[in-house]
């Protein structure tokens, strides 16, 4: 019996999806030049290609633009490392990655009267204040935009496996500023996969039975 209990406990732990970790992965930004950024994360290659004007930031060195607003009465809205893409021109901006990640998460800072729609449907993960004050985002288009009600510091998660993300923004200003991160690199497991673990299943629950069936049986006579 132990070892089929091991057996069941070894292919749950397989079966089952990993549990959603609360820690994001952000990118290590490591170059900047014309309208592309490059940098990693969690391993993977990434580019940003687009507008990109001053404090774009990859050096991890200087203003760190996504402390929260001092009142500290906002949730958590942006990363913790210091690097941030600025833009100012509106027009579409394109993230690409090297290869599939999970979940996508996008950095906003100072979104204050700006519109963008992008080509997959998000959730708010946060919003509230940030380092030029507060603001709250405003969804709408099926979960496709978003538009910056105040200063609007957040982050948008967009679920499910990625190679690229692609939005549009629509107001020309001094700045505002993004940062990408993920859940993580590589892609769910395929339903073949699910399939053959769901048979696994069923080998351990045969596998049982007839051990039970093989069981000793001791007779004791008066």
């Amino acid at each position: 019996m132990k070892h089929g209990l091991l057996l069941i406990g070894s292919t749950l732990a397989l079966a089952l999806p990993q549990a959603a970790s609360a820690a994001i992965i952000w990118t290590d930004w490591t170059q900047a030049g014309g309208n592309t950024v490059v940098g990693t994360v969690g391993g993977v290659g990434i580019t940003y290609t687009g507008d990109v004007v001053a404090p774009t930031r990859v050096s991890g060195a200087g203003i760190q633009y996504w402390n929260p607003f001092p009142s500290g009465d906002g949730p958590f809205t942006g990363p913790d490392p210091l690097d941030i893409i600025a833009t100012s021109t509106s027009g579409t901006k394109t993230i690409v990655f090297g290869s599939a990640v999970t979940d996508i998460y996008l950095a906003l800072n100072s979104w204050n009267g700006q519109t963008a729609t992008f080509n997959a449907p998000f959730t708010v993960h946060s919003d509230g204040c940030g380092y030029w004050g507060c603001g709250t985002a405003v969804v709408s288009n099926g979960n496709t935009t978003v538009f910056g009600d105040g200063e609007l510091h957040g982050i948008l998660k967009f679920s499910g496996t990625f190679t690229s993300l692609t939005y549009t923004d629509t107001f020309d200003e001094y700045w505002h500023g993004i940062q990408v991160g993920i859940g993580s690199a590589g892609a769910v497991p395929e339903p073949s996969t699910w399939a053959m673990m769901l048979l696994g299943f069923g080998f351990v629950g045969g596998a049982m039975r007839s051990a039970k069936r093989r069981r000793k049986v001791t007779v004791s006579y008066a």
